[in-house]
């Protein structure tokens, strides 16, 4: 039996996908660590839940009673006392030692509140671009953390500390699905929390057909433009507000995301908290570093409307964090 079996809990959410969800479950019940398993359904119609507990006795279901997006992992957390969580999607799964790997350096490393693993696509395991791109980062790399910092992550290929995730609050509701991880990562940074990516780690990822391109790059525009103003400073917010208008291939599509996004930031404006110096500037650097701001097309990348600040918790397979 692994050595950091019981420190580290898979928590999964899923909504109609149930096909998926068990090809994933049957691997991850394979894992030599032997995870607990905790499986949130965000209101699936397609009967996912019976289908799991039949096939998947062992594997712990939590239903929500409507789509929480992203939110629902905090409903996961809530049931396990697992020292570490490693969140997975519906069409992941990790490769096997990993879950050791991430609970080992997270052991040694008491700074850290999260590991983020590589992301290896299809049968043919390719490496997520997304990757290379973290690892050549410009990020100041400190001497007493491994890896690459991170002030991005993706929430399906990352391991995180129970303790840290409780303690800035989890998932914002409102946030959905598609760029709810800016706004964690920058608590979390806020509080003095580090992140890191280790391509030692590495979790499997065939990308699921059910998704919208076009409605979920919309979706994270508007997290893009809520996030803008009521986690950065103005002046960052004019520029991003800016780029993103000017760069956005649908005008339609823009205006949609900035209305749904003006009704949220004047909805939580009294909950407007500036992220720290030091996190604005790594901000900074990464725009700095990368001037393209969006892809040609929505089709080419669904996380077409995603600022530089935020590049890092973005994945050319968007779906990987797809739970609709």
């Amino acid at each position: 039996m692994a050595e950091h079996h019981d420190r580290v809990a898979v928590v999964i959410a899923t909504r109609d996908r149930r096909p998926e969800l068990l090809r994933t479950l049957g691997h991850l019940s394979a894992l030599p660590e032997r995870p607990p398993i905790i499986v949130v359904d965000n209101a699936s119609g397609d009967g996912a839940p019976e289908a799991v507990t039949e096939a998947f006795p062992s594997v712990r279901v939590v239903r929500a009673d409507r789509n929480l997006g992203a939110a629902a992992r905090n409903l996961g957390i809530q049931a396990t006392d697992a020292a570490y969580i490693a969140f997975c999607d519906d069409d992941t799964w990790w490769v096997p030692g990993s879950l050791d790997h991430a609970a080992a350096v997270l052991d040694s490393f008491s700074q850290l509140a999260l590991v983020m693993a590589r992301v290896l696509i299809g049968p043919e395991d390719l490496e997520d671009p997304i990757c290379k791109e973290i690892w050549n980062s410009p990020l100041p790399r400190p001497p007493d953390i491994p890896g690459a910092p991170l002030v991005g992550f993706l929430a399906g290929a990352s391991v995180i500390r129970r303790s840290a995730f409780l303690e800035v609050g989890g998932f914002r509701a409102e946030t959905g699905i598609g760029g709810e991880e800016d706004w964690l990562a920058a608590d979390l940074l806020s509080k003095g929390w580090r992140m890191t990516y280790l391509p030692q780690l590495g979790i499997h990822h065939w990308p699921s057909s059910l998704r919208d391109p076009r409605r979920r790059a919309q979706h994270v525009l508007a997290n893009a433009l809520a996030f803008a103003w009521l986690r950065r400073p103005t002046t960052a917010a004019l520029r991003t507000t800016w780029r993103l208008w000017r760069q956005s291939p649908s005008t339609i599509g823009a205006l949609r995301a900035s209305g749904s996004a003006a009704i949220r930031i004047i909805r939580h404006w009294h909950d407007r908290r500036i992220v720290p110096p030091d996190v604005e500037r790594n901000y900074r650097l990464l725009e700095t570093w990368d001037k393209k701001l969006l892809p040609r097309t929505v089709e080419e990348d669904a996380h077409a409307f995603r600022p530089t600040s935020q590049r890092q918790s973005a994945s050319r397979e968007d779906d990987l964090l797809d739970v609709r």
